[in-house]
This record gives structure tokens, C-alpha cells and sequence, in this order.
């Protein structure tokens, strides 16, 4: 889904369609702040409505995106926490990244894709024939 639908054909866009779960933003910003620092819930509200929003709407986006955050965090005068925020979103980023590069048990157990179909089918086998056993 692109950020430009529902702008050309469909129906027009309101704030709701601009809005985020709060669980989700909530989740944003702690994720951006250090484990010692929490965020209240009248500053995430503050954060959401009055400043993200707005600049979600100004830039014709529907998703509310790290950097809405730190924009709103400069637009509320919080100038002195955006560049801690912008080195946790760093730092959570790269942690994305190395996350992304870890093996996959398909690629760590050395085996075809064949050879694990077959294994698959094997304890397919063995479970149904427990399950039978069990219903008798």
C-alpha cells in the first residue's frame, strides 16, 4: 500500500486515516528512548495528536514514521532529547539490520529443501500414526 491511496479515486482522506494505534506510537517511542527514560501518556498523546499527525498530514503520508516523532519532539521544544532519540533510532536500526543477517535454521541445518520435505513427511507420518493409535 502506497502513501498516495485513497488520494486519487477513492474516497478523501480524514484524520482517522492519518491516526495510528496508539499501542503502535507508544511502542515507537519506547523503542527510541533508552530503557531509563519513560514516556508518559498525556506526552505520548501530546506527541500524536497535536504534532505527528499534522506533519504526517503536511508531508501526504499515512504512516507515522520515526522521524515524524523527532520532528514533533523539535516543534514542542524538547530540542534537547532529539539527538539522544536520534541515536537510539540509530542504533535500533542497525540492530534491524544485524537481525535481518542472522542465518535461517534452513540455511543453519546443511540439508536440501528436498531432504527436509522428506523429513517433514516422515514426522507428518509418525504424529498421524500416534494420533491414530491414541484415537483407538
Amino acid at each position: 500500500m502506497s502513501d498516495h491511496e485513497g488520494h486519487s479515486g477513492g474516497p478523501p482522506t480524514t484524520d482517522d486515516d492519518l491516526s495510528l494505534p496508539k499501542a503502535t506510537v507508544a511502542k515507537m517511542i519506547s523503542d527510541l528512548l533508552p530503557n531509563d527514560v519513560v514516556c508518559a501518556k498525556e506526552t505520548r498523546d501530546l506527541v500524536i495528536e497535536c504534532c505527528a499527525n499534522e506533519i504526517c498530514e503536511q508531508e501526504s503520508k499515512k504512516t507515522i514514521a520515526p522521524e515524524h516523532i523527532i520532528t514533533a519532539l523539535k516543534r514542542l521544544g524538547f530540542d534537547s532529547f532529539t539527538t539522544e532519540v536520534e541515536d537510539v533510532l540509530k542504533d535500533h536500526k542497525q540492530q534491524q539490520k544485524d537481525r535481518e543477517k542472522k542465518v535461517s535454521k534452513f540455511e543453519q541445518s546443511g540439508l536440501t529443501e528436498e531432504e527436509l520435505l522428506a523429513k517433514q513427511e516422515e514426522l507428518f507420518a509418525a504424529s498421524r500414526a500416534k494420533f491414530q493409535t491414541a484415537q483407538q
